[in-house]
């Protein structure tokens, strides 16, 4: 587990212990690493009613033929599973804001990360008065928050939503420029349950969503690509009111520990401690991108490299003197400026 130095100033600084049993690996052992939670979780009762919230288009195009599987499994332990299909994207946000839920509903997010990301901003910018509480069904195609939670594939999902434990999870509210650098709109607000990320990781992204067949191994061309093009980048991060004003490679904000196909961009985030966590990758050459991916493709080992620093926040801004993209949970939203606020076990979640 991390643990925080304390000779460095605010915002916290991570300084990663090796795990002392596991192989040496581009020159270090792995970190070890946070536990997912750091609170016990609950036993609740079984759900009275399921809103059942799916994503057809996500993954594969699997999520219908999922949700199917999954509503059958449910009407058979006598549970009432109300289901809606989004038909576009940001459609989520929509059927989640008009949802009536009341107490011992359940909400369950049918998609990948970027799916369950639009219901609980859908359910955030309606001010529930009660702690709402949610479940996964992986459909998507990074699933990382699912890979997290140990929820392998749909059945053990459904388990957790019938026998599992309840955890509280923390949230980031996320204002920041509306549309990519170009086709920028208003301000808008989004909750992160998984990553923000600026920088090469963004440019990386936006060249896998065009290679959405390949599945999840575009996440690695992607980042290759734009690891060759590695094209400047200015920005002045503010972590809890500590400016930082430099050329930058990346930053990886998470609130869980893994983005991506499965990559452990965070070892030491906790998905309940009230901050989040951030990987800061400094300018560097071609050849210490490689070196800084290679690392993090080995049990996240990147957080030993010498250019990156790894923080932990309540409160982060991020300005760029030109609009410069922003992915929230694994999709191309926006654009800077952009400030978040962690919300401290502000939901609840379902896991095995």
């Amino acid at each position: 587990m991390a643990s925080e130095s304390d000779k460095l100033p605010s915002p916290d600084r991570i300084q990663f212990e090796g795990d002392a049993e596991s192989r040496i690996k581009k020159g270090v052992h792995k970190p070890v690493f946070a536990p997912i939670f750091t609170k016990k979780g609950k036993k609740p009762a079984r759900p009275k009613r399921i809103h059942l919230l799916v994503n057809p288009y996500s993954g594969k195009r699997n999520g219908r033929k999922i949700a199917k599987h999954v509503i059958a499994l449910l009407q058979n332990e006598g549970i009432t599973v109300e289901a809606h299909y989004s038909a576009y994207s940001g459609h989520l946000v929509t059927i989640a804001s008009e949802l009536t839920v009341k107490s011992g509903d359940l909400i369950v997010s049918v998609g990948g990360d970027g799916s369950f990301s639009e219901i609980l901003t859908g359910r955030m910018q309606t001010e529930p008065s009660r702690k709402e509480s949610f479940a996964i069904v992986p459909a998507g195609t990074g699933n990382s928050v699912a890979y997290d939670l140990k929820l392998s594939d749909p059945d053990v999902a459904v388990n957790a939503i019938l026998n599992g434990t309840k955890q509280a999870l923390d949230l980031a509210r996320v204002e920041l420029t509306e549309g990519l650098p170009g086709s920028e709109g208003g301000r808008m607000v989004r909750y992160s349950h998984n990553l923000v990320t600026w920088g090469l990781g963004v440019d990386s992204n936006i060249k896998a969503e065009k290679m959405r067949w390949l599945g999840p191994i575009r996440y690695d061309l992607g980042i290759l690509m734009a690891i060759m093009a590695n094209g400047r980048r200015h920005a002045t991060l503010t972590l809890d009111g500590v400016e930082m004003d430099d050329d930058f490679t990346l930053f990886l904000i998470q609130n869980s520990q893994t983005g991506g196909s499965e990559l452990p961009l965070a070892p030491g985030a906790s998905l309940d401690d009230g901050k989040m966590d951030i990987g800061i990758l400094k300018k560097m050459h071609r050849r210490g991108i490689l070196k800084a991916f290679g690392m993090l493709k080995k049990d996240g080992r990147h957080v030993f490299h010498p250019k990156v620093d790894y923080h932990r926040f309540k409160r982060l801004e991020i300005t760029t003197e030109q609009p410069t993209a922003i992915n929230i949970d694994g999709e191309n939203l926006g654009s800077t400026p952009l400030t978040m606020e962690v919300l401290p076990s502000i939901v609840n979640v379902m896991i095995p």
